[in-house]
């Protein structure tokens, strides 16, 4: 995304300095990340065990603008992040003891392709059915150029029924994300509600589609 100023690809140097960075911080029993998103459809690490878990103080929102992977310059994408307040319902997923780091690697390679990051990885809580545990979390940071706040879920349905990049279209992943979280039992009012919001767009652009 060079039309931002200040930001560039990343670097093997770059994901090399993120690795370390969260390994110096990184429990020294175990290692979880929060996945809240795509993550949860489509790991991008292996792992060894999963729970449901819930991140107090933050919540699901489309709020980082895209124009390359699922949108494109003149219709960026909303992708989704994980933002300041509210609760969070998601599954943590456990490292291998063994492969952290290497595992780790292919984690950051491609939640950051881009430096500086908008959302970088960093520690937060998360309560489980068997307690409390600190798992590694993607959060958007809100003064970076390519955060996008205060949208209406209209607002943000208008951008997601349009957009669509090299990796397909926002709509498709909204709608794996849904799917994903229901067959998981967690039912997110605001995602289903905006999913409803973006289908009904594309019905009402597509009409002739509809009636094949």
């Amino acid at each position: 995304m060079p039309d931002y100023p200040g930001v560039r690809p990343a670097t093997d140097a770059d994901y090399d300095a993120e690795v370390a960075r969260i390994m110096d911080t990184a429990p020294r029993d175990e290692f979880w990340v929060f996945a809240y998103g795509s993550l949860i459809w489509n790991p991008a690490t292996e792992f060894d065990r999963e729970k449901i878990a819930v991140a107090s103080g933050w919540h699901r929102n489309f709020c980082l603008l895209d124009r390359r992977y699922r949108g494109n310059p003149n219709n960026p994408g909303l992708m989704l992040c994980l933002d300041r307040g509210g609760t969070c319902r998601g599954v943590a997923y456990r490292l291998p003891a063994g492969r952290i780091r290497e595992n780790l690697d292919r984690l950051i390679r491609r939640e950051m392709s881009m430096v500086p990051s908008a959302f970088p990885g960093r520690w937060i809580s998360v309560a489980t059915e068997t307690g409390p545990l600190r798992a590694l979390a993607f959060i958007i940071k809100r003064d970076d150029l390519r955060y996008v706040g205060g949208l209406s879920l209209a607002e943000r349905a208008d951008r997601l029924a349009a957009a669509h990049g090299w990796k397909g279209s926002m709509a498709e992943y909204v709608l794996s994300t849904v799917r994903k979280l229901e067959e998981l039992g967690i039912h997110d009012r605001n995602l289903w509600k905006l999913q409803q919001l973006v289908a009904e767009r594309i019905d009402a652009a597509y009409p002739a589609d509809r009636e094949v």
